[in-house]
This record gives structure tokens, C-alpha cells and sequence, in this order.
């Protein structure tokens, strides 16, 4: 019988990483310029390794041979089949990273046979002066932003978002041009995709002391254009209640302050629920047993697992709570 799931984080050198992870997080384990924890993962050579209960040392996309829609839920698994629909990463910009965008599902699918790659960040941490880029602050034509971007001018074309702090949360859809400023810690959750197109580098080279490499038409062709007049993600933060931070058709993601026990039904989404700590340690409490996730850690809720308890092992604590929204016409694009 299925069980909540706990993984080995894999963790990613970059060049703009460093130790917030490693100090937040409380990951003892994590390398030095650690920009990425993996946390959930199927992707070819990032598999998820489970490290709780039987099913230590098995693979997710193993157990998902196995179990089906009893890990994923009956809707998910006739939609990815053997394909886990999600990647759940922290991610730690030291440095600026790259100014860049990712494919919608069909530009995906015909370039790469792949998902394409719409995501969030909530951030978890931020120094006074950290920014991130997020879309264009005026209206912008193809042609112009090409014209710009050849002659290095189209810095002052892009919306920068200032003052940033701990609960800020920022959907961007596929096609979104974006980036993340220095100094800021974000958990990020995302179509299972690693498809990037790097437009700018900030005239930097990589790990391997070589510049890094952009993808500069494919980007031109994957970017909407779209002037939008609020780039951030507007929501509620009621005490013992899920507040819904997005609901989207890719992923659904809720924010969830707790200070007493809160019961949980998903029997009507027919879907595996991921819960990423953020502050303080709980107790997920089903039928079964329970498991208790500290700070840091994220943790799969089966399918199998539709309703349980969350308590609080000190006086509150902060989740997100992440899942496929597989209820008919209950999702907006945010």
C-alpha cells in the first residue's frame, strides 16, 4: 500500500548558486554554489530516489510503473501516462541569472518532443535590494525587441520587479520573458520540462570557463510580447484555510498557514498532492500511519491518500500545497 513519499534532493552547481540552500533549507549535503535543489523529479538522468519506507531506493518514474493512477491519480494518468506531470525545485540566484524564456507546448513539442514550460516562484527569501525581471513594461513589437536586442538596448524594455519579500509569489506562463536578480531563494514549481532559451548572459562564461551558450531565434520566436499591467501574483493569506496562489490548467498551487489541524479531502481532484515545507515542521496524519516533514523538505501525498490531517508541530507552520487540478472547469490561467 502506498505510503506519503520523501526524496533525495538533487542538486545542481551553477554558476550563480551558493549556500542558501545548504543554510535555509538546512541541507548540510548540498555542494558549494548550489543554485538548484531537485526535489521532484523524472526527467531522463534526474530521477527522484525515494528515501522513506519500502519503496527506499526506488525511483519514482519505477513506482509510477507500478502503482499508476493510484500514485497519480486515474485523470493524470490517462493524460502523462509513465510521465510524472511535474518538477518541484528550490533555487538559490546568488548571481543574476540569464534573461530568458520558455516554449509553450506546441513550440515544445515540434522543436524538442517535449512539454513545454510554464511555472511559478514563490520566494522564500530575498536580500533589501534583490529584483527579478518579469515581462516587458511598455508595449513591444517582435521586430522592435530584435532591433534592440542586436544593438544591446533592450535592457529598458524589460518590467523589474523591486521590493521583493518572503510570500511573493510570480506565475509565468510559457512565452513570459524573465529572470531572477542576486540575492534571492524561491521554491519553483513547474511543467516537467528544462527547456530554456537564453537570450542574455550578462557577458559571463560558465563552469567550464567558456561563454555560455544563447538561443537567440528560437527565443524570438517563443516570446509573447504582450504588455501585462501587474506581474505579480495577488493572494489571500487567511490562517487554517487553503488560499489558492494559482490554478492553472498546468498546476494548481495553494499557500497554507497553519496553527491547529487541518483536515484535507482531494477525493473530487483525483490527484497526488505535493506539499513543500517552507517554515517549521508538520504531520500529515491518514488513515494509515502518519509522517512527519521538517523544514525544507517536500513531500508526495498519493492519490491513493485523498484525505488526512496536517498538524502543526510548533505553534504554526507554512506550506505549499501543490497539485493537478482535475476538477471540470475549476481552473483559471493566472
Amino acid at each position: 500500500m502506498l505510503y506519503p513519499l520523501k526524496f533525495k534532493p538533487i542538486y545542481k552547481t551553477k554558476i550563480w548558486g551558493n549556500s542558501r540552500i545548504k543554510k535555509h533549507l538546512n541541507r548540510t549535503d548540498a555542494p558549494e554554489k548550489c543554485g538548484e535543489s531537485w526535489e521532484i523529479s523524472t526527467l531522463q538522468g534526474d530521477e527522484s530516489i525515494i528515501t522513506n519506507g519500502f519503496l527506499a531506493g526506488n525511483k519514482l518514474n519505477e513506482i509510477l510503473e507500478v502503482y499508476m493512477d493510484d500514485l497519480v491519480g486515474k485523470t493524470t494518468f490517462e493524460k502523462f501516462g509513465l510521465e510524472f506531470p511535474l518538477l518541484v525545485k528550490f533555487l538559490d540566484a546568488h548571481e543574476q541569472l540569464s534573461i530568458q524564456v520558455h516554449p509553450n507546448d506546441e513550440i515544445a513539442k515540434r522543436r524538442h518532443h517535449a512539454y513545454g514550460k510554464t511555472e511559478m516562484w514563490y520566494v522564500i527569501e530575498a536580500d533589501p535590494d534583490a529584483e527579478i525581471i518579469m515581462g516587458f513594461n511598455e508595449k513591444v513589437s517582435k521586430e522592435q525587441f530584435f532591433e534592440a536586442l542586436e544593438n544591446r538596448e533592450f535592457l529598458n524594455m524589460l518590467n523589474i520587479e523591486k521590493n521583493l519579500k518572503h510570500g511573493d509569489a510570480f506565475f509565468i506562463p510559457a512565452g513570459r520573458i524573465h529572470s531572477i536578480g542576486k540575492g534571492v531563494l524561491v521554491a519553483e514549481i513547474q511543467q516537467v520540462s528544462d527547456i530554456t532559451y537564453r537570450l542574455y548572459d550578462w557577458d559571463r562564461v560558465g563552469l567550464d570557463g567558456k561563454p555560455r551558450e544563447l538561443h537567440t531565434e528560437w527565443a524570438i520566436d517563443a516570446i509573447d510580447y504582450k504588455h501585462y499591467s501587474n506581474y505579480k501574483t495577488q493572494y489571500k493569506k487567511a490562517t487554517n484555510t487553503p488560499n489558492s496562489i494559482v490554478n492553472s490548467q498546468y498546476f494548481s498551487v495553494n499557500y497554507l498557514n497553519i496553527t491547529q489541524p487541518l483536515i484535507r479531502d482531494f477525493n473530487e481532484y483525483d490527484t497526488f498532492v505535493i506539499y513543500m515545507a517552507i517554515d517549521k515542521p508538520f504531520t500529515i496524519k491518514y488513515e494509515d500511519g502518519e509522517t512527519t516533514v521538517i523544514k525544507g523538505e517536500t513531500l508526495l501525498v498519493p492519490a491513493s491518500i485523498p484525505y488526512y490531517q496536517i498538524i502543526p508541530q510548533n505553534d504554526k507552520t507554512e506550506i505549499l500545497e501543490i497539485f493537478i487540478n482535475n476538477k471540470k472547469n475549476d481552473t483559471n490561467e493566472n
